[in-house]
């Protein structure tokens, strides 16, 4: 099957103007509404059109057909919930790993559920419009974001802050997708945030440099957390106690 010219998927042009800005902002949030009301498959430019209050020809001068409006309709939604991302990274610089952990996976949650039925369609299509390329040029951006803050933290990482980013964003990544493909997200999102931020706060704390530091034994292997050395102790005994009762 012979591939569609990427260009079809990109826009036209870019409004320059106020009002040229104004209506291109009115045709992608009338791309979304007219997506959550008849679907995708029945989604057409002169429904998006009519939904925004402008002309079928004013729609083509800025996006050829509908996969070019739904591209871009992604592509506006994921540049809020990372503009989320580098606010809130920005706000942490200087705090503790636990405080930027908690803030981060809380913004970005915050964000992909503020309008959950939206994010739930756009990632149902993002497949069929080159969402990947999206995803990616967002992550990047995220990237750059959550490395600046990382670095900036009261307890140094370790770890390569790209390699920790990384490592963050993949795990928010696996839960946002969890939820969107979830039929109840909005269920399950608090339990999921909570159990989130426990997962990136522990990685943060066997990364960073005073847990480090203070890890390896004599013989130079890193030995595990006082706190899970203590729990399995713990643990153990109580077996033993019920082996000896039997």
């Amino acid at each position: 099957m012979a591939l569609r010219p990427q260009t079809l998927l990109e826009p036209r042009k870019t409004p320059v103007q106020a009002r040229s800005a104004a209506s291109v902002e009115a045709i992608l949030e009338a791309t979304v509404q007219v997506l959550l009301s008849v679907g995708k498959e029945r989604l057409t430019t002169t429904r998006v059109a009519s939904r925004a209050g402008v002309s079928v020809g004013t729609l083509y001068q800025y996006f050829p057909n509908k996969s070019a409006l739904l591209k871009a309709a992604l592509k506006r939604h994921l540049d809020e919930v990372t503009e989320e991302i580098e606010r809130v990274c920005r706000e942490q610089k200087g705090a503790t790993l636990r405080q930027m952990a908690t803030a981060l996976i809380t913004a970005f949650l915050a964000a992909k559920m503020r309008m959950v039925k939206t994010s739930v369609a756009l990632y149902i299509v993002s497949s069929d419009v080159d969402g990947a390329a999206v995803v990616k040029q967002m992550g990047t951006r995220s990237n750059q974001a959550i490395v600046g803050m990382l670095q900036t933290s009261t307890e140094p990482l370790a770890k390569d802050p790209q390699l920790v980013a990384e490592m963050l964003q993949g795990a928010m990544a696996g839960i946002s997708r969890k939820l969107l493909e979830s039929s109840a997200p909005e269920k399950l999102a608090d339990g999921f945030r909570q159990e989130l931020i426990a997962l990136a706060c522990a990685y943060l704390e066997v990364s960073s440099a005073r847990v480090a530091g203070h890890g390896a034994g004599a013989s130079g292997e890193r030995e595990l957390p006082g706190e899970i050395v203590a729990a399995a102790t713990k643990a153990k005994a109580g077996k033993f106690r019920r082996v000896a009762s039997q």
